[in-house]
């Protein structure tokens, strides 16, 4: 390398170039990690140099080098590319390596509109130095590169515009904390932003993309699903389209329950015209959906729900197809098709499936999710009825056509309402569930919109978090971390702003949390268990039950100390209804794990005191935030040992956690061999999940006959997933032959603008 290189500093000067401090900062940056050359990043980065390169564009330069080394034969490359980028991270936002004392940096953005000034006046500099005290800076160097770059992409806060970074994530974990706990008592709230910054930092619970992103800054929604149920009106479908807008704003991602809305030439105003129909409506809530950018990246995204008897459901089973034109598609919305059993026994018994216009049925939509009795009686009363517009069609043609469209788009969802509302918190006769969200991991009440002010209208909404399993060596510590998680998302509520009356009502009702899991796939590679074998169920049912039995326990003793919700006798837990009640009882066939914990004591103390959350758990996809702790996404087998996911910050590439330890123990996507070992694992999940699960299929067509996924799989993997109570089915995963061990490019998780990655 030519020493006379002349590199341009910050301010303009030019000077030669100092290749001993880039050594040194190279070698800093290797140590203590194994198979890092720190001559071949010198090397790599030396022949990319060129006369008057910028001192910044020298930082990228090397910190690209070292990323671009990452690989299975050389994971911690991760780990030296990651330390590069924090240090040149550090240096943008403070002009130097050593991040500065917390009250002044406080101080300093609240004064630019940065952070919240209510930090200010919430805490004292006593109190800011105590915090200064906890925080611990080293663990900027815990993160991998992918985690630095998504942190740099996402969360910290900035100035979108020029680029202009203002914080480093130790200061994003304390400064959550310190918000979260802002209201507790001023003798015990250190300790609890203490254990809660302890948590966050050390990767033990995993925070949501609204929280990491919002919390400590102005803006306060950081509610990551927001579920609008519309009704067969034109002023609710106004509403629900003005709704999706305000949230779709606030970068949530939406769920629409669009099933009540008549069908095609159904009459309007007594035969005074014929309705045009889903179609139209539904473009009208695309538009919404796309009409604000998420922090300036792209447009929201939505989940649309109707039922599989509805009289347009051929048309609306294709609106995602490629084929077709603009005027019969609406491609920009992902879609959840509702069943149930009567449905699928018609499938089963080779019979015939009756399709309606809501409006043309009085009672047959409620009764599809509160009374599956009731159900019943109506549609065989209004398939007898010769007076009432119907088409019939053979069942196997429907499922069919569902199945494979669902297979070319991978985005036709399922949602079991059936199950949704037996194996539910909710009492289905006053609070039936008729919907789930984005990623279908929710299900919650609502009620539809006649206007954005309806004092009647009920705008669901779920506030999330995860325990990382990879993180946790015993699942005692679940107490300590379900105590933190629910005091923490509990306090949110009531810290964060609501757009709606609807929303701010319901969830002031409810007072809905969805605590999830992040790296089960590394979890079950560590207790040497598989995904395809069976050998995991008893893990999965232990852990599982602990969770949810540490949740309950949390929000009881909540409920205890500050009162419970306002509509939980609206709950099946008022009525000393648990989880364990209710479950899909085949699940018993495929685990032969007993109870572990106290559920009778628990049961009671419940009923005396009741619970300060509807709901608790909710396992959803966390494609993003499961990154930042360098797991393995939510419950999903890795498709490569490494992973490449592409993001708007390019490509990264991250080695999944203690590779070279547990390589042999991994499962990877495609050598599952079928769908029906995980799909046994999300049933005993959902027996104590008390929301749902975004639980994906995956076909490999090359180990078909023919190398053509035959529908007769796909149909016998969707009865599979009803008949062990799964709630909801996500995505439809196709391998399309791409090398997984290292080539395998994973777009980012649907769940817009940070909604459900949590």
């Amino acid at each position: 390398m030519n020493q006379q290189l002349l590199v341009t500093k910050r301010n303009g000067r030019q000077e030669s170039i100092d290749l001993e401090k880039i050594h040194r900062v190279i070698t800093w940056a290797a140590e203590g990690l194994e198979n890092v050359s720190v001559s071949q990043v010198e090397l790599k980065s030396h022949i990319q140099f060129y006369q008057g390169i910028k001192t910044e564009d020298i930082h990228e330069t090397i910190i690209k080098s070292a990323a671009d080394l990452i690989s299975e034969q050389s994971p911690d490359y991760q780990y030296l590319a990651a330390r590069l980028a924090v240090f040149h991270l550090r240096k943008k936002a403070y002009g130097q390596f050593e991040p500065p004392a917390l009250y002044q940096h406080v101080s300093d953005l609240v004064a630019k509109g940065k952070y919240d000034a209510h930090l200010l006046e919430d805490f004292s500099e006593q109190e800011f130095a105590e915090m200064d005290a906890i925080l611990d800076h080293s663990r900027d160097m815990n993160f991998s590169y992918a985690a630095v770059k998504q942190l740099e992409g996402k969360y910290l806060v900035q100035n979108r515009v020029s680029g202009e970074i203002y914080e480093s994530a130790q200061f994003l974990y304390i400064l959550v904390a310190a918000a979260l706990f802002s209201k507790y008592p001023t003798e015990t709230r250190m300790g609890y932003i203490r254990r809660f910054y302890d948590a966050a930092s050390l990767f033990k619970i995993s925070l949501p993309t609204p929280i990491m992103a919002g919390v400590r800054t102005p803006t306060r929604q950081f509610s990551s699903c927001v579920l609008i149920e519309c009704d067969d009106s034109l002023d609710s479908i106004n509403a629900t389209a003005s709704s999706i807008v305000r949230y779709v704003s606030q970068r949530a991602g939406i769920g629409i329950n669009a099933g009540r809305i008549r069908a095609l030439g159904s009459q309007i105003r007594n035969g005074e015209a014929f309705h045009t129909g889903c179609i139209p409506f539904y473009k009208y809530f695309q538009t919404a959906v796309k009409c604000c950018s998420q922090g300036g990246v792209r447009g929201g995204a939505a989940t649309l729900f109707y039922p599989l008897w509805h009289r347009e459901v051929e048309s609306l089973l294709v609106l995602k197809n490629n084929r077709g034109i603009e005027e019969n598609r609406v491609r920009h919305m992902d879609y959840g098709v509702q069943i149930n059993k009567l449905l699928y026994t018609r499938l089963i018994k080779g019979g015939n499936i009756s399709l309606f216009s809501p409006s043309d049925v009085p009672g047959l939509y409620d009764a599809f999710f509160a009374d599956q009795d009731k159900f019943e009686q109506l549609y065989l009363q209004y398939e007898q009825d010769s007076s009432i517009e119907k088409t019939t069609v053979k069942a196997i043609e429907l499922f069919s056509l569902m199945m494979q469209e669902r297979a070319s788009t991978g985005r036709i969802y399922i949602q079991n309402v059936d199950h949704c509302n037996t194996h539910s918190p909710f009492n289905a006769e006053v609070a039936p569930i008729r919907q789930s969200n984005l990623c279908m991991e929710i299900a919650l009440p609502t009620k539809p919109l006649t206007n954005v002010d309806d004092p009647d209208g009920e705008i669901a909404l779920c506030t999330l978090s995860a325990f990382n399993l990879g993180a946790i060596k015993d699942l005692d510590e679940l107490e300590e971390l379900s105590d933190l998680t629910v005091r923490a998302l509990d306090a949110l509520l009531d810290y964060q702003d609501y757009p709606l009356p609807a929303a701010r009502r319901a969830t002031m009702e409810r007072r809905t949390l969805g605590v999830g899991v992040i790296n089960y796939a590394y979890y079950l590679a560590k207790h040497g268990v598989r995904y395809s074998d069976g050998s995991a169920n008893n893990l999965t049912h232990q852990t599982f039950e602990a969770i949810q039995y540490y949740l309950l326990k949390a929000s009881m003793k909540l409920a205890k100390e500050q009162g419970k919700c306002p509509s939980f006798d609206e709950t099946t837990y008022a009525q000393g209804i648990l989880p364990i009640d209710t479950y899909k009882k085949d699940i018993d066939k495929i685990c032969s794990a007993e109870l572990y914990y106290d559920w009778e004591s628990l049961r009671s103390e419940i009923q005396k005191y009741g619970l300060r959350n509807s709901t608790l758990t909710a396992l959803m996809p966390s494609e993003t935030s499961s990154q930042i702790s360098n797991a393995t996404n939510g419950i999903e087998p890795p498709r490569g040992f490494v992973s490449i996911k592409a993001s708007k910050d390019g490509i990264l590439k991250q080695v999944v956690p203690d590779f070279a330890k547990y390589k042999s123990n991994y499962q990877l996507l495609w050598n599952q061999g079928g769908n029906d070992g995980y799909l046994q694992l999300v049933g005993i999940m959902q027996k104590f999940v008390d929301q749902s699960i975004s639980a994906n299929t995956a076909y490999d067509p090359s180990i078909q006959a023919n190398g053509k996924v035959p529908m007769k799989l796909l149909l016998k993997d969707l009865l599979t997933a009803y008949k062990l109570g799964v709630k909801t089915l996500y995505y439809h995963n196709t391998r399309d032959g791409a090398d997984d061990s290292q080539n395998d490019i994973e777009a980012e998780d649907d769940c817009a603008g940070g909604a459900c990655k949590i």
